[in-house]
């Protein structure tokens, strides 16, 4: 006689997972047909998963925003050092400004003398490229307007052509880089 299999063996076959199974086409079981047991630690996993996904999104933003700091404060310091570069080498400009300022005009005709006051105004043309390459740029001051955001009064004179707090002589040029004053104008005003 041969022996039927009871029913529930076939019910017990369709309720193991496929990767257990080794078998294409066998149903993941629903929660609802597993014993107490089996659901409890499902839900307990599925918490823990949840849980550690959260933890993981958390853990990946504060990575992310750590990294945009970073990267802010490596920008702002290396914006701190050209600034400060430039603050030092910014007299050596003046220095230059001022010789091709004050060379005499008997000089300016020694034919002799050119080469030298052209290789100095050259100096200076390239000196000025370079800063504004980096973002450096002139502050205009000679018949402006005073602005305190950019000029420094060192004095006030009498000046019929002039209107009063209008600049009529720059004494040292003041410099921006990108949208920081890096020297203010020193300037004379009209009362």
């Amino acid at each position: 006689m041969t022996r039927k299999a009871p029913h529930h063996q076939d019910e017990i076959k369709e309720n193991i997972p496929a990767e257990a199974a080794g078998k294409e086409g066998t149903q993941v079981p629903e929660t609802g047909s597993l014993p107490a047991e089996a659901r409890d630690e499902i839900e307990t996993l599925n918490q823990q998963v949840g849980k550690l996904r959260e933890e993981l999104v958390r853990r990946a933003a504060e990575f992310e925003n750590f990294r945009k700091q970073k990267e802010r404060e490596a920008a702002l310091a290396a914006t701190r050092s050209l600034e400060n570069s430039v603050r030092e080498l910014l007299p050596m400009l003046d220095d230059l400004k001022r010789l091709m300022h004050h060379i005499p005009a008997e000089l300016q005709a020694m034919d002799e003398a050119k080469p030298f006051i052209e290789g100095v105004e050259l100096i200076r043309k390239n000196f000025s490229s370079w800063l504004e390459s980096k973002g450096v740029r002139e502050i205009e001051a000679k018949g402006q307007k005073l602005d305190v955001n950019f000029h420094e009064a060192i004095t006030q004179i009498d000046h019929p052509d002039a209107e009063p707090d209008t600049v009529v002589e720059e004494y040292q040029s003041g410099y921006t880089l990108g949208d920081r004053v890096i020297r203010h104008a020193k300037v004379i005003v009209a009362r």
